[in-house]
């Protein structure tokens, strides 16, 4: 219970620093989103002081930082320039599907990833691990804009798949089962393009992990005692190997905003990637902040079920706990 108090003391702290050096960063970048208003002829000076003012941009930074971090006690982000709302439903809307999109991608790719990864393992240094292994290569070296763009061209091509958005036109009109149909045709695309990207990665470490502990005498002797090579595998080598895997699965659900922002805007899936691009290009300066601070709260999240994961797995975690 010590060790995982002081991980969340450490990761408040750390969620406190990085949201004091987003902030400082983002207020002294040149400009602001009232600097337009100005070059327009229709808005009045004294429109954008008010504006300013009203926003608390003509108030000192600290100031500022202090009264955010009041609205971020009252579960509001800040407030949005551009929209003229809070930040927290804005992000809210497009998080859920960025998180619709990257949890289906994550668990395909880890579905894959396993099996393959262990197959590759089994078979190290023979040409059937030789060939997987230039084949994640190959997928590994080609960019996420590539692999995106490859697949929209394919959509654009062969009209299989839908080129954008999450749901069709008319979709409140068709039924549940249609519903489902018509969203899934939509995630189908991007799901892929994420899943392609971080697969030769999950399979790389799989197939490290696993073939390292096949060498170990326990599991050869467990091979001599006639035990199956499908049970030795996924009982004992892959039970044996666990822990760098389940710290990159922690890894994994932590970059579940983040690594798939790119995708999202060549694909125009209406996620945070859009979002926080337009905010970037318009100085909205709390939608940014309030983006970055979300996607490190989910990669102390994810640090964190790693953390919780590997305690419950490993009896050696558990007992030097105890022994402190």
């Amino acid at each position: 219970m010590r060790y995982f108090l002081r991980r969340t003391l450490h990761a408040v702290f750390l969620l406190f620093g990085v949201s004091l050096l987003t902030f400082l960063f983002s207020a002294l970048t040149p400009g602001n989103y009232f600097d337009e208003m100005r070059l327009n002829p229709q808005i009045s000076r004294e429109t954008v002081t008010a504006l300013r003012a009203q926003y608390q941009l003509d108030r000192p930074l600290p100031i500022r930082y202090a009264h955010w971090l009041n609205s971020v006690a009252h579960g509001q982000l800040g407030f949005s320039f551009a929209y003229n709302a809070p930040v927290a439903p804005l992000l809210w809307v497009r998080v859920r599907n960025t998180l619709l999109l990257t949890i289906t991608a994550t668990l395909l790719a880890w579905l894959l990833a396993l099996p393959l990864g262990i197959w590759s393992a089994a078979k190290f240094g023979r040409t059937s691990d030789r060939v997987l292994s230039s084949a994640t290569a190959t997928l590994l070296v080609i960019p996420d804009l590539v692999l995106a763009l490859g697949l929209l061209i394919l959509a654009v091509r062969t009209g299989w798949f839908p080129t954008g958005g999450l749901v069709s036109v008319g979709f409140d009109e068709l039924s549940p089962l249609h519903k489902l149909r018509d969203l899934a045709s939509h995630m189908t695309l991007p799901v892929i393009a994420l899943a392609l990207a971080s697969l030769p990665t999950l399979v790389r470490h799989v197939r490290a992990s696993v073939a390292e502990v096949l060498a170990a005498p326990f599991l050869r002797a467990a091979h001599s005692h006639g035990i199956p090579n499908r049970k030795l595998l996924y009982n004992y080598a892959l039970r044996a190997a666990a822990n760098p895997l389940i710290s990159l699965f922690g890894f994994s659900v932590g970059m579940l905003l983040s690594g798939s922002l790119l995708v999202e805007v060549v694909m125009s899936w209406p996620g945070l990637g859009p979002l926080l691009l337009e905010s970037i290009l318009a100085r909205d300066l709390y939608v940014v902040i309030g983006g970055v601070l979300l996607s490190m709260v989910f990669l102390v999240s994810g640090n964190l079920l790693a953390d919780a994961l590997l305690y419950w797995a490993d009896p050696r975690i558990r007992t030097a706990e105890r022994a402190r």
